[in-house]
């Protein structure tokens, strides 16, 4: 009887342990199910790239915001950028609260930092002044990467996110510098430039007027005034101390030609400068009797139309996905006394 109870109960014993591992066995069969939310959870991330559409055009111009930073307010030619572009904005119809036109002081990591502000403010595209090349270009392609349309005015960068570059053809604007150095002096003549090698529009600037003038006079270059005029004024005063010969100085901005002016004069020199810009300083100066003797001819550029166009290409840009060209150049021109009026 005993040995029947033990049988009965290992009997026992063995259904359940097998039962219990056909509970352990059956879970795997569910596991698929878990496995699935994760698919689900990708889904959304499909619907991610609809956020960078108004970048590729059929944007309503009405919901958009637009960011300008310029090279500084404190130079003539940025302020007639700057008056370019809100006029235009108004023209176009933009509300006050759909575009901001803020200062980079000439200093990269303002300019860095005014990008970044812009792209946290919503802009959804921006407009910049490259005078630091390479130390703007990261500013450039991280708000690229957030999403933002970029654009250069004035100075430029190799960065291939920018969309549209609009400014003065600075290259022939130095050629232009280059022929007037030529045309103030003669064969054997010593002639300067007081160049910003860092703004890489000025550095264009400069190189057309070295291979204009080549060896035809004895050149004198490789100086950086850094957008300062009291720095330019310290770099003529040297140029004039070590080569009182000097017969014409090209100036690739106005701020360079009033320092020289100031130099010049004190010295007693008669070396003629030819400024860069077309501000309304480097008319008057033109113009007057006394400075004119000194500041005589002056390549100027279109800074107001420069503002519009940029306006116009990034409404063209978000709205209708193109651009008129991936750069687009104002021909400068000389002003002397002879036009300095009109």
């Amino acid at each position: 009887m005993k040995q029947k109870l033990v049988a009965v109960m290992l009997t026992l014993a063995m259904t359940a342990a097998l039962a219990a591992c056909g509970s352990k066995a059956e879970a795997p069969a569910e596991a698929p199910a878990e496995t699935e939310a994760p698919a689900e959870a990708e889904a959304p991330e499909a619907e991610a790239p609809e956020a960078e559409e108004p970048a590729a055009g059929g944007a309503d111009l009405a919901s958009l915001k637009f960011g300008f930073v310029v090279g500084s307010f404190e130079h003539t030619f940025y302020q007639l950028i700057g008056e370019g572009i809100e006029a235009e904005c108004k023209t176009q119809g933009l509300a006050d609260d759909q575009f901001s036109v803020l200062d980079a002081s000439l200093d990269p990591v303002i300019a860095t930092s005014k990008v970044e502000t812009l792209t946290a403010d919503g802009c959804n595209a921006i407009a910049l002044a490259c005078n630091d090349a390479a130390g703007v270009k990261p500013a450039i392609e991280n708000a690229d990467k957030d999403g933002v349309a970029m654009f250069t005015f004035d100075c430029t960068s190799e960065s291939d996110a920018i969309n549209c570059f609009v400014g003065t053809d600075n290259y022939q604007g130095g050629v232009l510098g280059g022929q007037e150095l030529l045309r103030l002096s003669e064969e054997g003549d010593t002639v300067a430039i007081i160049g910003y090698p860092t703004a890489s529009s000025c550095l264009d600037r400069e190189n057309g007027a070295i291979d204009t003038v080549g060896d035809q006079r004895n050149l004198l270059t490789g100086y950086d005034y850094k957008g300062d005029a009291n720095e330019a004024q310290k770099i003529m005063e040297n140029i004039l101390t070590t080569n009182p010969e000097c017969k014409a100085v090209f100036c690739v901005g106005d701020p360079a030609a009033t320092g020289a002016l100031a130099s010049i004069k004190a010295a007693g020199s008669n070396c003629v400068i030819i400024g860069f810009d077309g501000n309304p300083e480097a008319k008057e100066a033109i113009l007057d009797a006394e400075n004119g003797k000194y500041w005589v001819s002056e390549v100027s550029q279109n800074p107001k139309e420069i503002g519009a166009t940029i306006v116009r290409e990034m409404i063209s840009f978000m709205t209708e996905g193109k651009v008129s060209d991936k750069q687009i150049f104002i021909a400068p021109y000389i002003i002397t006394a002879e036009n300095a009026a009109e």
